[in-house]
């Protein structure tokens, strides 16, 4: 499949640059970024549109059961190779040179792309926007000289929150990757802040050098009466233990943040965990990033929010609508 493209080629490039956005976006979200990151021209940097509509934008695989996800995924890389085997004819630069790196689902593509196994040279790095490792590492290729990756990840991200890229940067330092592992006081986004280190980090690969420096200690966890939000996010990773474990009834809010119903309700689901502290949990899945989760429960309409007792599903109800009317079809005693 051919991909479109937006370009955006530095005065002096002399290496090539691709960028991947995030899910529900396309090819002009991270040329914005390329002269931020790259003031001085020395990439042409080469933004490629997923192949995959979702929401208002494109996607680099599809994610509405498992199945689906690897061979889309396959796909993606596939013609995402096209690009690059393309560009460097056109622009006359060496792949083994390149960087490539992305947001969010984009940045997920970038480690995938550069961990895979392939008969081609490895690029020189990987940059990696609020992303995570989307697969498992024993599927990857861990041997010979292994490029350097730069993660960068806000502490207040509820989309990808930060202990999967965390969990991810675990990874790559079990298979001795040189990394650089960041965070930022951000949501799901990019601060000047780290837009500046991407750059700095950029220059040092440019350069040659294989940037690697140890993890920043994590700051110590809020004290009780300080609670992380009203609204906790769950995902793969801590669902069983947060919902099917608990003791008390959970209350999970299914949504995505392309959906605006589900934006209509998210204050309601506040008002709710407000109102029943201390009587349910009261937690939030975003099904972009769980796609695993959506399909064990049938999640084919969002907002679907679902009453959790025991270990097993109850009752849901959905679409946006008034706090009485939701508390009612989740059999819950209804607050006046």
């Amino acid at each position: 499949m051919g991909l479109t493209t937006k370009v955006v080629r530095g005065d002096r490039a002399e290496r090539l640059l691709v960028l991947m956005h995030g899910i529900g976006s396309n090819e002009n979200d991270l040329a914005a970024l390329a002269p931020i990151v790259d003031p001085d021209g020395y990439f042409t940097t080469v933004c490629p549109r997923g192949p995959y509509a979702y929401g208002p934008g494109f996607a680099w695989f599809r994610m509405e059961t498992p199945e689906l996800a690897k061979p889309t995924m396959q796909s993606s890389l596939e013609a995402i190779d096209d690009v690059i085997e393309a560009s460097c004819a056109e622009y006359g630069m060496k792949r083994e040179e390149m960087v490539i790196g992305g947001f969010s689902m984009g940045g997920a593509m970038s480690l995938i792309f550069t961990f895979r196994p392939s008969p081609g040279p490895r690029v020189a790095g990987a940059l990696v926007m609020s992303g995570f490792l989307p697969m498992d590492a024993s599927d990857l290729d861990w041997t010979g000289v292994l490029p350097p990756v730069l993660m960068q990840h806000g502490t207040q991200d509820q989309m990808i929150p930060v202990d999967r890229a965390r969990a991810s940067a675990k990874v790559l330092r079990e298979h001795e990757v040189p990394l650089v592992f960041k965070t930022y006081p951000m949501d799901h986004s990019v601060s000047p802040d780290s837009a500046r280190d991407a750059f700095e980090w950029l220059q040092q690969v440019r350069s040659g050098q294989r940037p690697d420096a140890p993890d920043e200690p994590q700051a110590p966890a809020p004290p009780d009466d300080q609670p992380e939000g009203v609204v906790r996010p769950v995902n793969s990773a801590n669902f069983d233990q947060v919902v099917l474990r608990s003791e008390k009834p959970v209350i999970v809010d299914f949504w995505a943040p392309w959906c605006g119903p589900c934006r209509a309700v998210a204050p309601v689901i506040e008002q709710i965990a407000t109102m029943r502290k201390g009587a349910y949990t009261v937690v939030k899945c975003n099904i972009d990033e769980s796609p695993d989760i959506a399909q064990r429960y049938d999640v084919r309409s969002i907002p679907m929010i679902g009453l959790f007792r025991n270990g097993r599903l109850e009752r849901s109800a959905l679409g946006a609508k008034p706090r009485p009317q939701l508390e009612a079809e989740l059999g819950m005693l209804v607050i006046p």
